[in-house]
C-alpha cells in the first residue's frame, strides 16, 4: 500500500472489531503486530478519531489506513492467481497449492490471504479465511464472503461441526485392516520458529484413518479429522511408525518428494465440497479410492477413551 487510504465500512463489514476489519481489508499482507501498533499510536483513525483494537466498526464510518510497504519500498508482486473451486453468495472454496502460506507475515509477502484480497479488492466484504492448512499441505480452504457467514463458520470449526477429510500417502505398509481411531495428546515443544509437536501430554487429538491402498513401500490413507491441532495428522501417523511421505520434520530426512498430505473434502453443511489431489505418477489417487474415502465421512464415529 504506497499511500494513506480512507476506506468506508460497508454494510457487510459492520459489527466487526476494528483489528479484524483492518486485517481483512489488508488481506494478511501486514503482520498483526504492525496493525496493532498503528492503532496504539493513533495512525488508524475512525471518523477522524482514535479507536481501540476491539471497538466495533459501523456502516458508513471512514477508517484511515496508513501506508505500508515491504523492505523493497513497494508491495511484493503476487506470484499467481487463486483457483476457486466453489463460489456462492456466502462462501468460497479455494484450491491451495502446496508451498503457499495461508497468511502472510514477517518475510512472507505472498499468501492465500493476500491473493484473496487482491482478487476481491472491490468486494463489500473482503472474503476471509475461516481455517488454516500447513504451508506444505495442499487442498481445500474455505473463505466467508459475509461477516455473518464468517461467524457461523468460525463457530462450526470451533465446535467440530465441519467434517474434514484428508488423503495421505504414508511410508511403509499400514498394518490396520479396518477403520482405526487415532487418539493422542499433543503438545508443542522447542523454540519459537523451530518448534515441533509431540505425543504424550497436552491437548486431546482425535482422528480416524482407513487404508485405501496398502503397499510395502507406501500406503494411502483417508483420515477424518475431529480436532484441529497443529501438525496433528503428521504427528499422529509418524508416532505410529508411518510418517507422511515427504515430511522431513516428523519423518526421515532426504526424501525426494513433496509432502503428500491433501485436504480432500470439507462438509460445512450442504453440499460436501471435494478437491482431488494434484498428485501424479506413483502418487496418483484413483477415482475408486476417492469414492472409498468419502464413505468415511458418513461412517459412525468410534467411541473415545479419554478427553
Amino acid at each position: 500500500m504506497p499511500r494513506t487510504q480512507i476506506v468506508t465500512v460497508t454494510p457487510a463489514e459492520s459489527g466487526q472489531k476494528l483489528l479484524q476489519f483492518l486485517e481483512r481489508r489488508l488481506g494478511g499482507v501486514v503482520p498483526r503486530s504492525a496493525v496493532q501498533r498503528w492503532i496504539r499510536k493513533g495512525q488508524v483513525r475512525v471518523d477522524k478519531g482514535r479507536a481501540k483494537p476491539f471497538d466495533r466498526v459501523a456502516v458508513g464510518q471512514a477508517v484511515r489506513i496508513p501506508p505500508y510497504a515491504g523492505e523493497s519500498g513497494e508491495p511484493a508482486p503476487l506470484a499467481g492467481p487463486l483457483t476457486i473451486v466453489h463460489k456462492d453468495d456466502r462462501l468460497l472454496a479455494i484450491a491451495k497449492p502446496a508451498g503457499l502460506a495461508v497468511h502472510g507475515g514477517d518475510g512472507i509477502d505472498d499468501s492465500v490471504a493476500a491473493r484473496l484480497a487482491a482478487s476481491f479488492a472491490d468486494a463489500d466484504f473482503a472474503p476471509t479465511l475461516a481455517h488454516r492448512l500447513d504451508r506444505d499441505t495442499s487442498g481445500l480452504l474455505l473463505a466467508a464472503r459475509t461477516y455473518e457467514t464468517l461467524r457461523e463458520l468460525n463457530e462450526r470449526f470451533a465446535s467440530g461441526r465441519v467434517d474434514k477429510l484428508y488423503l495421505a500417502w504414508v511410508l511403509g505398509r499400514w498394518p490396520e485392516p479396518d477403520k482405526t481411531l487415532l487418539e493422542d495428546r499433543l503438545e508443542k515443544c522447542g523454540e519459537a520458529g523451530s518448534e515441533k509437536v509431540r505425543t504424550g501430554s497436552g491437548k486431546v487429538a482425535l482422528a480416524e484413518a482407513v487404508c485405501l491402498v496398502r503397499g510395502e513401500v507406501r500406503s494411502l490413507l483417508a483420515v477424518r479429522l475431529f480436532t484441529g491441532r497443529t501438525h496433528q495428522i503428521r504427528v499422529q501417523l509418524a508416532s505410529r511408525g508411518h510418517p507422511v511421505a515427504g515430511d522431513g520434520k516428523y519423518g526421515p530426512s532426504g526424501q525426494r518428494t513433496d509432502l503428500r498430505l491433501h485436504c480432500f473434502a470439507l462438509r460445512p453443511g450442504e453440499p460436501t465440497l471435494t478437491l482431488p489431489p494434484p498428485w501424479s505418477g506413483p502418487w496418483a489417487v484413483t477415482g475408486e479410492a476417492m469414492t472409498a474415502a468419502l464413505a468415511l465421512l458418513d461412517s459412525e464415529r468410534q467411541p473415545v477413551s479419554f478427553r
